[in-house]
């Protein structure tokens, strides 16, 4: 696979928020694609969906939780969430247990053995990261180190609606 040069994306006009925008979208799509395509080539283990990766970050923060206030955090269908905890509680990744506070409810947990695989497909993705940015010279790994702050700024921004 080849890499793309830094000629790939047109230079942004100076104050051209659709282009910021537009390009922003296109690296974080181009990111999110090429780290799930090379995890797979590089770790042929690694099957996890990326809507159950996303379910296990959130309980990895947010454990036990509701089916409905997990689909209501991740912006989906309850029967949608439903449907993938039942898959992932096959699997051993998470429990499903009656709510103490609600007992005509119930909530779901990280399972240790999905604690395990999510740390195991954090650390993969690290790694794939690692080798990416050490291709960079010191001058671009510097500005994706100042531009982190910002990129998480945005994604709280967008987490909480705004």
């Amino acid at each position: 696979m080849s890499s793309p040069t830094r000629s790939a994306l047109p230079a942004p006009a100076r104050g051209d928020d659709a282009s910021d925008a537009r390009q922003l979208t296109e690296a974080v799509t181009r990111l999110r694609r090429a780290l799930r395509a090379s995890i797979r080539t590089d770790y042929p283990w690694e099957t996890l969906p990326m809507a159950q990766v996303e379910l296990l970050q959130v309980l990895a923060e947010h454990s036990p939780v509701r089916v409905s206030d997990l689909a209501a955090r991740q912006r989906l269908a309850t029967s949608t969430v439903s449907g993938l905890i039942g898959q992932m509680i096959t699997n051993g990744l998470v429990t499903r247990d009656v709510d103490p506070n609600d007992r005509r409810a119930s909530v779901v947990a990280l399972t240790d053995a999905g604690h395990t695989q999510l740390t195991a497909w954090t650390n993969a993705h690290e790694r794939r990261l690692d080798v990416a940015l050490d291709t960079l010279d010191e001058t671009d790994r510097a500005t994706v180190r100042a531009a982190l702050p910002a990129l998480l700024r945005i994604a709280t921004q967008l987490e909480q609606g705004t």
